[in-house]
């Protein structure tokens, strides 16, 4: 017998890091997250802890879900997280906790639900689309090695790159801004606060090592880049990776070798961290065309990630 509980905030962390671990094991980008990390993330400026709920089978926690209102532009948008441990699949655990996660959101008031799918995870794909969901993006996560970082491919020479200086407010406020004024006409975009952005940059919980940088034309910031070295993450996968985690150039300096010359820089920054293999997520229709600018740096489709979206009015 299934039985759904709401989780107490301040009690049952614990629980939630132990099946969070165990539903994501045969997940290629997740490793796992101790519970100091866990509550380090609930301290962080905008954090939602949401609606959590565990799933138990004969007393034993088998599979969680999370039901959140996040914000997106001006709107708010509902977003379902839900993972069952390996060996629980297939027992209607899962549609329990989604099914769950769209009630909580529909009291909140929320007109729509998301649910983000791993590209190896038909099995959830096959849920949703019988829950009434549809796909309405796709993710690609990118790799490359980096034995030989392509040069001469577009990369704007007048471009000069200036490291972030964490110690430095007026840089912090820049990133900030750089981000808000790139990011505006993305899917998904929501403004980032001040305290949000400094977090991003400052913390190091689950990325030990962050580095930022600038793109400078003409001695103004066109745009930056932020790259991580998540060394757990490394250690548990048997990998020496680093992971581009934001790029931005602004609209009006598009299509002029900015955005590869920071990658570019990205990618030998990396090599000199002693990482050989590189790795991006990237939305397969964003506006700026990146998937086209990281093949042409060399960069290959590892895996594709789906968000599949449904009305909560239809909710029966």
């Amino acid at each position: 017998m299934v039985n759904i509980r709401r989780l107490v905030m301040g009690v049952d962390e614990p629980v939630l890091v132990d099946v969070l671990n165990a539903a994501h094991i045969d997940s290629s980008d997740w490793r796992a997250i101790t519970l100091e990390e866990f509550l380090q993330t609930e301290q962080a400026p905008g954090f939602d802890f949401g609606a959590r709920f565990i799933a138990e089978l004969d007393g034993r926690p088998v599979g969680l879900v999370q039901a959140s209102v996040e914000r997106e532009g001006e709107d708010e948008m509902g977003v379902i997280r839900f993972g069952v441990v390996p060996e629980f699949r297939g027992q209607g655990v899962e549609q329990l906790l989604v099914e769950t996660g769209l009630r909580e959101l529909q009291t909140s008031g929320t007109k729509t639900a998301r649910v983000w799918v791993e590209g190896h995870r038909k099995d959830q794909m096959e849920l949703l689309e019988r829950l009434g969901f549809r796909v309405i993006r796709v993710y690609s996560t990118m790799v490359m090695d980096l034995t030989d970082v392509s040069h001469n491919i577009g990369e704007n020479s007048q471009v000069l790159i200036r490291p972030l200086d964490k110690s430095s407010e007026q840089d912090i406020e820049l990133v900030n801004r750089l981000y808000n004024e790139c990011f505006g006409e993305h899917f998904g975009y929501r403004p980032d606060t001040l305290e949000e952005t400094r977090h991003q940059i400052l913390d190091s919980t689950f990325v030990g090592r962050k580095e930022f940088f600038f793109a400078m034309l003409d001695s103004e910031s066109v745009g930056y880049l932020g790259f991580g070295i998540d060394e757990k993450y490394n250690q548990e996968k048997n990998v020496k990776a680093g992971e581009i985690l934001t790029i931005g150039v602004l609209p009006g300096y598009r299509r002029r070798g900015i955005g590869t010359r920071l990658v570019i820089h990205c990618l030998e920054t990396l090599r000199t961290r002693g990482m050989t293999r590189a790795e991006v997520g990237v939305d397969d229709d964003n506006p700026t065309e990146a998937v086209g600018l990281y093949e042409r740096v060399g960069f290959t489709v590892a895996t594709k990630d789906s968000i599949y979206e449904r009305e909560l009015s239809f909710l029966e």
